[in-house]
Parts: C-alpha cells; structure tokens; sequence
C-alpha cells in the first residue's frame, strides 16, 4: 500500500464489518472459516482466527468494531501488539476510542485513528478522510497518510475532541431524524413510495435517506448519538424543536410559527448566499423517486425540515462551515433544507399547510414521539426496499458529490 516507503508495511484490521476488510484480518471467531473462504484467493489478504494473530504481525493495527465493544476488545487484544506498531480506529465516535487505547495499550505505542466520513458503497475518492494524530511522532503521522493515500480520500486533520464535536453537529442530529421518519411510518404502517403524498421532490430525498440509514448497522448510529458526548445536546434540542413547532401547528399559532421558523432560517442561511446556486434543483430531486410520480404534488408542513434549521438555529450551528468534513447524507440533507428555506414561495405554503393541512397530522404525532430504541424492528420492516434504496440513493449522492 502507498508509495516504497510503506509497500513493506502491514496494516492489520481487528473486526470485519461493512468497513473494515484490508490484509491481516480477523473478526468474531465463528466467522473465522467463512472469512478464510471467502479471501482464499486473495494473497494480500490474511485472515486470523483473533486479533492476537493481527496485533502481533502488524504495523498499523486499526480497530473496526463498535465503538460500545472498543473497550473490551482493546483490554483483550492492546496487551499483544507489536513493538513499534502503531494503533488507530475507524468508529464514528472518538471519546471512547481514545479512552480505551490510552488506558490498554502500552505506552510506547504510538495511536493514529481515523474516520472515513461516508458509507462502504460510496466511492472514497475525493470524500473526506478524518486522521487524527493521537500520540504519534511526525514521522509516524506521515507514515499513516501514505498508507491511507490509496484510497484517494481528501484528508482531514482534526483532533478527537473536535472530531466528535464536528460529527455531532453534523451526522447526529440528521440520522436521529430520519431514525424518527422511519419510525412514524412503520407506526402508521406506511411505506411511503406507495404513498402518493411522499413521492417527488423533496420527499424522494427524504424516502431514500432514510431507507439508506436504516439498511446500515444499528451500532453506526449509536456510536453517533449514544456513546458521542457532544451529540447529546444536539439531539435533545432537536426534539424540542419537533415538539415546540408541532405544538404551535396544533395550536394554530401561525404568527409564532412563521416568526420562528423564519428567523431561524435567516440566521441559519444568513444573507449574501442569495446569488449562490442551490446544492440541489427541481430537475435532481424529481429524478430519483421509488415510485411513479403523481400528478400533482401534495403540500407537505416539512416538520423534520423546520425543526432541523430551528435545531441548527439554537445552537448556533452554520452548517455550511462543516462541508469540508461532511458525509454524503448530511450534503443531501443540507441541500433539501436549503432548497426549502430559499425558496419563499414554498417556505409561505409549507407555513401555510402546518396551520390549515391536517394530511399529515398522524405521521406528524408520530414522528413527534418517536423512539430511537426500536431501530431493528424498523430496519426489518423497510428491509425489502433496500437494495433499490441504495441504487438510487448512491446516484443521488453522486449528484450531490459533483455540486459539493
């Protein structure tokens, strides 16, 4: 891998899941002969029965497992790495990555963690690519970017605290939405490509996420909303923005509705962007639909958009400041927002249809309340779409790629 001063080197990944297949490898042991059939006749590929085997014939040792297990499997397996190896992870999570490598892995080891900041069916060239120099010497450091050169990435230099803090504004809050979209439908029995009100426009973006996260491991999220100590707040003040804004439609406060929602979305898309094209058009939300298109469009309260931009609103966040490290979803999710707040006339009739427009007052409730804890029965509910979910979802996002 790299350039001659890293062809000698190996790297070794302990856990093998969607992101995690490259040399020396292992995962739970019952996988063991499954993976040793499956990478049989590839030679650069090595696989071992535990992560004794790859720690101890190593250089770069790189953990891809939950960030809820880093604890326990670093206690298991940090005691047997190789002299001068250095170690790293890829969770979504840092805070504790990092307290379990400082308190397992022996002192003169040197810890360089990464992130790759899309999914495993986006191609990494040209996405963001989060190294984060631990305890490393330059030399080490330098060592670690040309080893991850071949995937063509554009890196990212942060620190773990400030890596959590930027994952947290930008990846937390919008999976906690669409987690909350798949519960509300699954709750009131909807798929909602068969349903004509969710098909076209925005809502094509809105299916298609939604469906995406939820075709992903259960743990991904959790290491983004759980175990991240700077997603707590951002998730919170997202569900009192749901709550706050679906009570003011309920109560018909039209004047305080359109008072809030509208000076959140000027602060948040703050003037001088007025010239500046949209992250997405018409043509590009119509084109990747589930289903047929209707006729005509069913207007849509929007209430997981209000409440993301009055969310980004009180706390400050500008999420335009984040696109240097930002996922492929979080681009999407930006741009339908967007979309929405910078268009007047769709904004007044999204207002106008929170008050007067009851369509959606079911899935509203719903959502409202909805309950991050019943992920699994939700992904088995939507699990028959996926795979043409994630056709259409990976054209989108190469769309969203091409204007970021």
């Amino acid at each position: 891998m790299g350039s001659n001063g890293t062809k000698d080197i190996t790297v070794g990944i302990i856990g093998m899941g969607l992101m995690g297949k490259i040399v020396h490898a292992c995962d739970t042991k019952d996988r063991f002969k499954e993976l040793q059939k499956e990478f049989a006749d590839n030679e650069d590929i090595l696989i071992f029965e535990d992560g004794y085997g790859v720690s101890r014939s190593s250089d770069y040792i790189i953990y891809s497992v939950e960030a809820g297990s880093m604890d326990r499997v670093v206690a298991e397996y940090g005691r047997a790495t190789k002299k001068n190896a250095v170690v790293g992870g890829q969770t979504s999570c840092k805070a504790p990555e990092m307290a379990a490598f400082e308190k397992h892995l022996p002192q003169d080891i040197e810890i360089v963690s990464c992130h790759s900041l899309h999914g495993p069916n986006v191609d990494p060239r040209g996405q963001p690519l989060v190294l984060i120099k631990h305890r490393a010497s330059n030399e080490t450091f330098r060592r670690v970017e040309e080893i991850f050169s071949c995937f063509g990435s554009q890196p990212v230099y942060l620190s773990a605290e400030a890596h959590d803090r930027i994952t947290a504004d930008t990846q937390a809050v919008t999976h906690a939405a669409f987690l909350s979209m798949g519960t509300a439908w699954c709750a009131n029995n909807q798929f909602p490509w068969e349903v004509s009100r969710y098909v076209g426009g925005i809502e094509n973006v809105k299916c298609n996420i939604a469906l995406r996260i939820y075709s992903n491991k259960w743990h991904v999220y959790a290491g983004l909303a759980i175990l991240n100590p700077s997603a707590k707040q951002q998730i919170r003040t997202y569900a009192e923005s749901v709550t706050e804004l679906f009570k003011l439609m309920l109560g018909g406060h039209r004047e305080d509705l359109e008072k809030r929602v509208k000076t959140a979305g000027e602060t948040v898309f703050a003037a001088g962007r007025e010239n500046e094209p949209l992250l997405l058009s018409d043509e590009v939300l119509d084109r990747f639909s589930l289903s047929k298109m209707p006729k005509e469009r069913t207007p849509n309260n929007h209430l997981s958009l209000l409440a993301m931009v009055d969310c980004w609103w009180k706390l400050g966040i500008v999420p335009y400041e984040h696109m240097i490290c930002s996922t492929p979803l979080f681009r999407l999710w930006l741009g339908v927002t967007e979309y929405l707040f910078r268009k007047q006339n769709l904004l007044d009739e999204v207002i106008e249809t929170a008050i007067t427009d009851n369509t959606f007052r079911s899935d509203d409730l719903e959502f409202t309340f909805a309950a991050r804890d019943r992920f699994e029965k939700i992904q088995a509910y939507f699990q028959p779409r996926f795979p043409e979910a994630t056709r259409v979802g990976n054209e989108m996002i190469e769309v969203i790629l091409r204007k970021t």
